[in-house]
């Protein structure tokens, strides 16, 4: 009887090339499912889970973004983080033309080229931070440490803080 083998993500290929230990996790998945839907699915604290933005700077040129998937890319700090004067989200119909992911499966691992990547500051204080695994239906859990040498990352304050009311 034949072994089922693995299918292997791009970014997996180079978290083990690099000599990176990580967990997959996978789930069943034909479209896309935002990333609290996916904790849920998986029974993962949404705290752990990280999202993967993809945006252009005034510049033209593009990076990347990891954050919680419960928080929101501020759009200022992320520009201040890559020294740029103002960054957009990208368009989703061109996720796959600049990184070589589609939509909801997309990791600052092995993309097309090597972007600027900026990964929130608050995951540094985590044991394990799990992103996408680089397709549909796949999620990768490493420390923060890791992806950012994985990614080629730096830290950074990214993310829009919630005001306490008094």
């Amino acid at each position: 009887m034949a072994k089922s083998k693995e299918i292997k993500t791009n970014a997996m290929r180079i978290l083990e090339t690099k000599k990176i230990p990580y967990t997959a996790h996978t789930y069943e998945c034909d479209e896309f499912t935002d990333g609290i839907q996916i904790a849920d699915m998986l029974g993962l604290p949404h705290e752990k889970v990280y999202k993967t933005l993809v945006t252009q700077g005034s510049s033209k040129n593009y990076y990347v973004f990891v954050i919680p998937i419960a928080e929101e890319l501020d759009m200022k700090k992320a520009a201040r983080a890559v020294g740029e004067k103002s960054v957009a989200m990208l368009h989703v119909k061109d996720i796959n033309a600049v990184t070589g992911y589609i939509r909801g499966g997309c990791t600052a691992i092995g993309m097309k080229k090597q972007y600027v990547t900026r990964i929130d500051e608050g995951a540094q204080h985590l044991e394990k931070i799990i992103v996408s695994g680089g397709k549909l239906g796949m999620q990768l859990e490493l420390s923060p440490q890791d992806l950012a040498k994985a990614a080629a990352a730096e830290f950074a304050d990214i993310i829009v803080k919630q005001h306490i009311e008094r």
